[in-house]
């Protein structure tokens, strides 16, 4: 499989298990304070990803040089996940993946001033399409629902998370010198909790841990492992094989997978309509793998 493959494959699995975060993060959002769970899910994250690196042969000399790169990125992660979980006390999943896929045209415009990664024709047309279908999914395939849209706090408070991490993604390739996804992940994760230990510190200590709903905990399980340390080990090594537009261009699949998630969870079935959506967002990611090129490489 090609590198161009592989980074596809990835981001396929990241924009499904992505997709969770919304309908788990939303039942719990107001449990728990989100810089709390924020600050655990990373410690936790950054902990299993360096018993996955210990076990694949440990560190190299050099991969914690510049630590400042770390926490340029830990802290852009963790104001992404911060404000998400904010966004979720108001905005139904559905609604904040909605917001998510405007990550994608954010971060190509970012990658351009970090990296000078320049948007193809067919690039563009496949964002534009995905865009579409992305949006046939989140409103059911409602045009009056589309027309009537009105953003509330959430949605805003989301929104803002969201920029945080269109200049992640660039900047994972920016400040990249060749160490490992997982020493690179690792470095991010540790800097993240330091920054999130200190800044919930007060929530960390008034939070009545013993007494929080057992729903909490499953919720924190599944980002640990899942939203947390496996997400971002799939975006280091997506980041590092696809142009940061690519990598994004998945999230338009993410509103997809939410209704999938919302319905496992007995939320509700969509009507057939929006299977047109599926199809728009699937045509889009078909166009992407059809424009590969070369990547040069992250140093």
């Amino acid at each position: 499989m090609s590198p161009g493959a592989q980074g596809h494959l990835a981001m396929l699995a990241f924009s499904a298990l992505v997709a969770g975060s919304f309908s788990l993060g939303a039942m719990v959002a107001n449990d728990i304070a989100p810089s709390a769970i924020t600050a655990l899910r990373f410690c936790l994250g950054a902990a299993l990803v360096g018993l996955i690196t210990y076990l694949r042969g440990g560190f190299r000399t050099g991969d914690f040089a510049a630590p400042w790169r770390y926490l340029i990125l830990g802290g852009l992660f963790a104001f992404y996940f911060v404000m998400m979980f904010e966004g979720l006390k108001t905005a139904p999943p559905v609604s904040a993946a909605s917001v998510f896929t405007l990550v994608p045209v954010m971060s190509a415009i970012f990658a351009w001033f970090l990296l000078r990664q320049v948007m193809t024709g067919r690039m563009a047309a496949a964002l534009a399409i995905g865009a579409a279908g992305a949006l046939w999914v989140i409103f059911r395939a409602d045009l009056s629902a589309l027309l009537g849209f009105d953003v509330g706090r959430g949605e805003v408070i989301y929104f803002i998370g969201c920029v945080s991490h269109a200049i992640y993604t660039p900047m994972v390739r920016r400040l990249n010198r060749g160490e490992s996804i997982y020493s690179f992940t690792f470095g991010m994760l540790v800097a993240g909790s330091i920054v999130l230990l200190i800044y919930a510190a007060p929530d960390l200590v008034v939070t009545q841990w013993a007494a929080l709903p057992r729903m909490v905990w499953v919720t924190l399980a599944y980002v640990v492992i899942i939203a947390t340390a496996a997400t971002a080990l799939l975006l280091q090594f997506a980041t590092l094989r696809l142009p940061s537009a690519k990598v994004m261009a998945y999230t338009y699949l993410t509103p997809t997978w939410v209704i999938v998630w919302e319905i496992a969870l007995g939320n509700g079935v969509p009507s057939v309509l929006t299977l047109g959506g599926v199809a728009l967002t699937i045509f889009a990611l078909l166009m992407l793998l059809r424009d590969d090129g070369a990547v040069p490489k992250a140093g």
